[in-house]
């Protein structure tokens, strides 16, 4: 039985997201007209966000999906960096608004009604938001889609404002006091604006190539726990990422006298080990660097070596900041 690829079925999800938002935005349009309420209001103004957003997700993991050409050697991933920025300044937007509505109303108030009957569709969209915000967290993280994994921070914000906004509309409901509406109605209003900011920045970050450390350290954690001996250092490494896929360059010194079939395996299994870790996602480009005795000796723990000028020191331990380092580690 064939299986399903994970670009098709992230399209999948990500177009069962879009009608889900379509349905719990006319839910909280409904809330709002019910109950008058600014705080509601900003619930729903959030999911017209989510809608167009999801919309822009879709397209854009679509988009990336697409296999490389002569015009994209690279591929197309880097229009989730575009969407996720597009669904970051709309969801920032959205917050202003709120919050300018908001204030207004707290100098013009008006009456808000049937506050029990909103808390109840509130809490109903909240809880299913926090559900598929949760799976595609998850699912962006696994398959590394940044617009995947913005539509379920997204969702998640979404949710917790949510939660918040019950605890507010029930202080409303037992206390009758109007103003608190639009005090809770500014309050998530500038959490939704910061977590657009977020998600904006986190855009920006990715198409400017910005190092992903915690990615980085992943990776390192791994070469550490499974090093050969054969591969003496590793230095130079950066990873730049398109969309769910990873472009990983690095300088690895081998004994300086293997042949080309040796090297040739050598980096296989470095490519295999990395694959193994990150998923099929990786595109593995290493420079191989011929270890210079008695300097190289002095680090290499390769113990079958017939021409060691100089004895074993010690091993240097991998890490972020040596790792990047574009020369030769040395002891």
């Amino acid at each position: 039985m064939p299986t399903t690829s994970p670009a098709v079925s992230s399209i999948r999800i990500m177009s069962l997201m879009l009608v889900l938002a379509l349905a719990l935005l006319s839910v909280k349009f409904g809330a709002y007209f019910l109950t008058n309420s600014n705080a509601i209001l900003t619930d729903a103004l959030e999911s017209i966000i989510n809608f167009v957003t999801g919309g822009v997700a879709l397209y854009s993991v679509y988009l990336a999906a697409k296999p490389k050409d002569q015009d994209h050697p690279y591929g197309h991933g880097k229009i989730e960096f575009i969407s996720s920025g597009l669904e970051g300044t709309l969801i920032t937007l959205a917050g202003v608004i709120i919050i300018i509505k908001s204030v207004y109303n707290l100098v013009y108030p008006h009456p808000i009604q049937k506050v029990d009957v909103g808390i109840l569709l509130t809490a109903l969209t909240g809880i299913i938001n926090y559900a598929a915000g949760r799976y595609l967290v998850k699912r962006g993280t696994q398959h590394h889609s940044l617009a995947i994994l913005a539509n379920g921070k997204h969702l998640l914000s979404d949710a917790y404002s949510s939660l918040g906004l019950i605890v507010g509309l029930a202080c409303i409901y037992f206390t009758q006091i109007v103003w608190l509406d639009s005090v809770i109605a500014i309050i998530f209003g500038s959490f939704i604006t910061y977590t657009g900011y977020g998600i904006v920045r986190g855009s920006i970050s990715g198409v400017m190539d910005e190092a992903d450390h915690q990615l980085l350290e992943r990776i390192i954690t791994v070469l550490n726990q499974r090093r050969r001996e054969n591969w003496i250092d590793l230095h130079n490494m950066r990873v730049i990422k398109y969309g769910s896929q990873l472009h990983i360059d690095c300088h690895l010194t081998l004994p300086w006298y293997f042949n080309l079939q040796e090297a040739h395996h050598e980096v296989e299994l470095l490519q295999d080990m990395i694959s193994q870790e990150m998923g099929n996602i990786v595109e593995l480009f290493v420079h191989l660097d011929p270890c210079l005795p008695p300097l190289s000796c002095r680090l290499c723990t390769k113990s079958d070596c017939k021409v060691r000028e100089h004895a074993f020191v010690g091993r240097v331990e991998w890490t972020l900041d040596n790792v990047s380092e574009n020369q030769r580690h040395a002891l």
